[in-house]
């Protein structure tokens, strides 16, 4: 088969015994709604997916029958068949309700620190790291953003903008931490239902973390950065004050 990406590398690394078709379906869900898997993309095939996987070839099969029934993939025969990504998976009201009805603000505040750790320390591997043409495409995501009329479009060029500005950080480790991140936050974020945000002003600080880092400045990107998910964070508490739920765990019924 092809080589993989470093992306798909991510997606389809080995799965731990305890996690099965579930998993799966999660996984690849979550890659094609951060922009890691793109509709039209073909999956590898399905002998490659489960040794990837490290399941078995049943398990994978069940997987890819729940994204069938999902109408995220369809399977077709032939010679130039395959499994390919039909469409965006949807994130329900229901389900962004839900993460702001059971993540308290201090665990909202928590994951904004260990964001920051993780952006910071990407932020200035980037500026001394990325080559001139790297940083065309964040400025590109960051216009992808401003002009995307739908929060899942949106939610999909942020993502996508952090996950390649932590490649030009030329470090696995961080792309790694980074993408699991962006999976948490990313649709609450840009959830209509609770407060909408502000995307002109988003792909703004995106533009200007771009030119910090074409510039090589990276106390100044690094000081952009944080008072970028600064921002994040308390678009999320207002958001889950708006909605009117508990704010700790103990006030949880």
């Amino acid at each position: 088969m092809p080589s993989t990406t470093a992306f798909q590398a991510q997606v389809y690394r080995s799965l731990p015994e305890t996690e099965r078709a579930e998993a799966i379906v999660d996984r690849i869900s979550k890659a094609i709604a951060l922009g890691l898997l793109k509709v039209g993309e073909r999956l590898p095939p399905e002998t490659a997916l489960s040794e990837m996987f490290g399941v078995a070839p049943s398990t994978l099969r069940e997987a890819l029958a729940d994204l069938r029934d999902q109408g995220i993939v369809t399977t077709r025969r032939g010679r130039s068949g395959g499994t390919f990504i039909v469409k965006h998976p949807f994130t329900s009201v229901d389900a962004i309700n839900k993460w702001f009805r059971k993540t308290s603000i201090a665990e909202i505040r928590d994951a904004g620190d260990e964001h920051a750790a993780i952006a910071a320390a990407a932020v200035r591997l980037a500026c001394e790291r990325a080559e001139a043409h790297e940083i065309s495409r964040l400025l590109e995501l960051a216009r992808t953003l401003a002009m995307a009329d739908k929060p899942e479009l949106r939610a999909r060029a942020d993502s996508r903008f952090h996950i390649e500005l932590a490649v030009l950080a030329q470090s696995p480790r961080l792309m790694n931490a980074e993408i699991r991140l962006q999976a948490e936050i990313v649709q609450p974020l840009w959830a209509s239902v609770p407060l909408p945000r502000d995307a002109e002003r988003v792909a703004a600080e995106h533009v200007a973390l771009a030119h910090a880092i074409a510039n090589h400045e990276p106390e100044n990107a690094q000081r952009l950065m944080l008072e970028h998910i600064r921002h994040d964070v308390h678009h999320l508490v207002d958001a889950k004050l708006f909605l009117g739920y508990p704010t700790s765990q103990q006030e949880r019924p």
